[in-house]
């Protein structure tokens, strides 16, 4: 009957797939390409972390020196403007915003 062929598709479906998985995968053993794209790979990747590391650190900074003149010096700043700026410039953004506020324009 039909539910006795069900486990028999099944297991047949799954054989399939790791014959043809196992056939690709011997199609790039040994193929030097595959190994330049690995290095290739790795060494991108260690270049954007090692700049997105910077990145993150002044990013933080800005938003820890926004939270400490908002909340302990009771600095009025714009409060979403300012987030986002102390985010994306770090504490250089939040040196601008002071200074705007010391001009009067923000």
């Amino acid at each position: 009957m039909v539910l006795e062929e069900v486990p028999n598709l099944l297991g047949q479906a799954t054989g399939d797939a790791a014959n043809s998985l196992g056939q690709t995968a011997q199609n790039f053993l040994g193929d030097p390409s595959i190994l330049i794209i690995g290095i290739v790979f790795i060494v991108v990747t260690v270049v954007i972390l090692y700049f997105l590391k910077h990145i993150i650190v002044n990013s933080i900074l800005g938003v820890v020196g926004w939270a400490i003149l908002y909340y302990v010096f009771d600095v009025q700043l714009p409060f979403w403007a300012s987030l986002i700026v102390s985010l994306i410039f770090g504490l250089a953004g939040l040196g601008a915003m002071l200074v705007l506020r010391f001009l009067g324009v923000v």
